[in-house]
């Protein structure tokens, strides 16, 4: 079915900009008044988002992806109960993937029954008071090439052949068939202007819904290779031409009909293993930077070694960039094999380390199962990762200048400095099954005050503005 004629003219408009035929006065809509943008708080080298309060926030929670379920079964595993599930656990941000050849069948032709569907699962998660990022996931492309993402009729391959690699997936981005089916996509104006009219049809349904965070515009891009070029060199041509391109182009759509949600932009993989982005600037207010954080040797299906150097490596790489470009860093994937020898310890260094560079975080994936599923078939989260559920400051009034969590003795600390234009109180989650015998919470600092209620400690600071606070919660 075609959507409504009211995203039309707009969708009409960013097409001719983006083939260059509007002038520069007629790059907005004239009769749009720009919504009250959410904030930003930096404090140091990092960036936060902020409430209306000026609270600086954080996120913790789980991506929702249902990769088997395609047209008018899309989205069938993924219920209400996992939305409330999540939020009884304390989490409180969902990265939710869908898929552009489900929403766009045929050129043109969008299909309203499964922005219906996303709304649904939106209004699932407002009722459990979680928030979602939408993310335009792909892998390996597209149906084209066995996978998901970029529809059929968007796919221009100029005839190479494709190999299936099915015991090394990842393997198959580097076929020139792939290759050359990403590179149309960004230098064909017809397929640059059907992207771009596709992140406006998802907008202008879905951008005012009271769940929305913001919009992961593409997950993992990958490139073609140019002659001589290896994977580190193409990378980082890539991210410094077409990918920077890519992210402003899709985010000055957005803006058309959207001026209120953030935008969300991914390196490529390579950042991984510990090469720094070569991304130039996102000319957005509300760009932020979304990497993934998968240890290399892990996703070959070794055991993670507590004494290598691929979170020192990882951290080094990932924080230039957003540190510079002043941009909240929400990791949109991250996760591993729970049955490892070693998969408590990785869960524990994992989520100190991104307590050090990150706001936030969802983890790969929120389902019942096998592989990094975070509940086993019964339901019940598997033993090691359990240790995802963890205290942690969703809300601080003022500026978090640390926090941290020791799972060895369930001690959490944050240490945060009040701020004039941060008011309300500082809210943080303890997750029930973290202290199943109570805890007890200490404050060091002039005046304040606290209270619990449910999951949530909520602070009361009393001082004046500039006042450090240091709250520790421990087993009672």
């Amino acid at each position: 079915m075609r959507l409504t004629s009211r995203v039309a003219p707009a969708a009409l408009a960013v097409a001719a900009l983006l083939l260059g035929v509007l002038p520069a006065q007629a790059q907005a809509d004239p009769d749009r008044a720009p919504d009250r943008a959410p904030d930003r708080v930096t404090v140091g080298d990092r960036t936060f988002i902020a409430d209306g309060q000026g609270r600086a926030l954080q996120w913790r929670g789980f991506n929702l992806a249902d990769k088997n379920s395609r047209g008018t079964h899309a989205f069938a595993d993924i219920h209400e109960s996992d939305l409330k599930d999540m939020a009884a656990r304390g989490f409180n941000l969902a990265r939710l993937a869908f898929f552009w050849d489900d929403l766009e069948p045929t050129p043109g032709h969008y299909d309203r029954g499964y922005l219906t569907k996303m709304r649904r699962i939106l209004d699932w998660a407002n009722r459990y008071h979680i928030k979602v990022i939408l993310d335009a996931h792909q892998d390996v492309y597209g149906p084209h090439f066995g996978s998901r993402g970029v529809p059929d009729w968007a796919t221009r391959d100029e005839g190479l052949p494709f190999w299936p690699i099915p015991d090394d997936w990842f393997s198959e981005y580097f076929e020139p068939s792939v290759q050359t089916a990403f590179d149309h996509l960004y230098k064909d104006a017809d397929l640059r202007a059907a992207h771009a009219r596709m992140w406006m049809t998802v907008a202008s349904a879905l951008g005012r819904h009271p769940a929305l965070l913001g919009y992961d515009l593409m997950n993992e891009p990958f490139a073609k290779f140019l002659e001589g070029e290896d994977l580190p060199a193409a990378a980082a041509r890539f991210e410094a031409t077409e990918l920077t391109e890519l992210w402003n182009r899709l985010a000055q759509a957005i803006r058309l009909v959207d001026h209120r949600s953030w935008v969300f932009v991914e390196p490529t993989v390579i950042v991984g293993v510990g090469v720094p982005t070569q991304l130039g600037h996102i000319d957005d207010p509300h760009a932020g930077y979304a990497p993934h954080f998968y240890e290399t040797a892990m996703e070959t299906g070794a055991d993670y070694d507590p004494n290598g150097t691929f979170i020192p490596a990882y951290e080094a790489a990932i924080s230039d960039y957003p540190t510079r470009h002043h941009m909240p860093v929400i990791v949109g994937e991250w996760g591993g094999n729970p049955y490892v020898p070693h998969a408590s310890q990785f869960v524990a260094d994992m989520t100190a380390s991104l307590d050090r560079f990150a706001s936030g975080w969802t983890w790969w994936q929120w389902c019942r199962g096998g592989g990094y599923c975070f509940l086993d078939q019964t339901g019940a989260a598997k033993p090691n990762a359990q240790l995802l559920v963890q205290p942690y400051a969703r809300a601080v009034a003022g500026d978090p200048l640390t926090f941290a969590y020791e799972p060895a003795t369930r001690t959490y600390t944050l240490t945060f400095r009040t701020r004039d234009n941060a008011e309300g109180p500082t809210r943080i989650t303890v997750p029930r099954d973290t202290y199943p015998g109570g805890y007890r919470v200490d404050i060091q600092g002039n005046r304040a005050s606290w209270d619990d209620h449910g999951q949530t400690v909520t602070v009361s600071t009393h001082g004046r503005a500039g006042a450090t606070y240091r709250v520790t919660i421990s087993p009672r």
